[in-house]
């Protein structure tokens, strides 16, 4: 893999949060960035040296987006795959298309998962009420149907706690195809953020422990609360899972821990992720600049943390009330805002996220859920 150079431009498609923190990583370092995504005036376009408006389908401006850059990569992976096959024609796109195939959809990721041999939840495929009224009879209840595409942040989710449940929760999801999982009765929930280069070097952030509200993360941190025996196993799947794919670039590994401390994995997500925001502050390479070594053929940098690190995420919920209070919630000199240029507040919606470093991970928690509720405080 030829080296891409700083001075060099790297095309994102999406316009997030995620492309923001990614191109101001890639500014940083020298880089140019374009970014392409249906909207404009986002996140990512006012870090961008430009920003291209057009649906992904539209693949004459795919071609001419590709053909303007050095490299492509993704800061989502719901980006239909024949964006990045038009794209790949021009420039190299990490991960590959292949590797968003495969994690933008649950039946295809669990498939992958299991055909492979990697710890996940029984499942079956749901084409019709009747399959998914067998489907509970095999599996038992309780069980969660979830959309086989395009899901995140626990949409397109519904619980099943009986076989009469079933209709219902067929309807919840607009009768599409599914899949059924077995409910996994846990006791934490994990991450591992991890990169990989074209060379096959890899290089990971430890596990991640997370506390999820209303089904979206509100709490990451680390070193997480587990064995040294779980670190390593968690650390060994990843480095599985991508070498399998072919990772270049940087995905995420989401995991419950069972009462019983079994691994089990959740989800995939082939970019860096939301419990991976701490490293922006704690560790010596953050993942989006991990992201941007990876994609344009640099050595893979240390993610050696500088301390116990802790984030809480900032919803639109918190903005209900008015103003918010920036200076009492960074009386701490331990704590860091993160905003991501959002303009607009609704409930749910991820506004930014408050970091701290301390000497265990239970301090660092506390300290910014306690700058969080002084967000708030008159």
């Amino acid at each position: 893999m030829r080296q891409i150079t700083p001075n060099s431009t790297v095309g994102v498609f999406g316009s997030g949060q995620l492309g923001r923190m990614f191109a101001i990583e890639a500014r940083r370092m020298g880089y140019r960035i374009h970014t392409f995504s249906p909207e404009s005036g986002t996140p990512t376009g006012q870090i961008a040296d430009a920003e291209i408006c057009a649906a992904y389908e539209d693949l004459d401006q795919v071609k001419k987006f590709a053909r303007a850059v050095d490299v492509v990569t993704f800061e989502f992976e719901n980006v239909p795959s024949i964006c990045a096959e038009t794209a790949a024609q021009f420039a190299p796109v990490h991960p590959r298309g292949e590797v968003l195939h495969v994690a933008q959809n649950r039946l295809r990721e669990k498939t992958f998962l299991s055909k492979n041999g990697f710890p996940v939840a029984e499942f079956r495929h749901i084409k019709t009420l009747e399959d998914l009224r067998n489907a509970v009879r095999e599996i038992g209840i309780p069980a969660v149907l979830k959309t086989a595409g395009f899901g995140y942040d626990g949409k397109g989710q519904a619980k099943i706690n009986s076989a009469a449940d079933c209709r219902e929760a067929f309807r919840q999801i607009k009768n599409q195809e599914a899949v059924l999982e077995a409910f996994v009765d846990y006791e934490r929930e994990l991450s591992v953020v991890a990169a990989r280069d074209a060379a096959g070097n890899f290089a990971h952030f430890g596990v991640i422990e997370n506390a999820h509200a209303n089904h979206i993360l509100d709490v990451s941190f680390a070193p997480a609360s587990v064995s040294g025996q779980t670190q390593k196993e968690a650390v060994e799947i990843t480095r599985g899972i991508l070498e399998t794919l072919d990772v270049v670039g940087v995905t995420t590994v989401e995991f419950f821990l069972t009462k019983g401390g079994k691994l089990v994995v959740n989800e995939l997500a082939p970019r860096p992720h939301n419990s991976g925001h701490l490293t922006i502050d704690a560790c010596v390479s953050n993942q989006f600049e991990q992201q941007l070594r990876a994609v344009c053929g640099l050595s893979l940098g240390s993610s050696e943390f500088f301390r116990p690190a802790a984030m809480a995420n900032l919803f639109g919920d918190l903005w209900e009330n008015g103003n918010l209070n920036f200076a009492e919630a960074l009386r701490n000199p331990n704590v860091k805002l993160h905003l991501y240029g959002k303009q607009e507040a609704r409930c749910g919606r991820k506004m930014g996220h408050l970091t701290a470093l301390a000497d265990t991970a239970r301090e660092a928690v506390e300290i910014v859920t306690k700058a969080r509720k002084n967000l708030t405080a008159k």
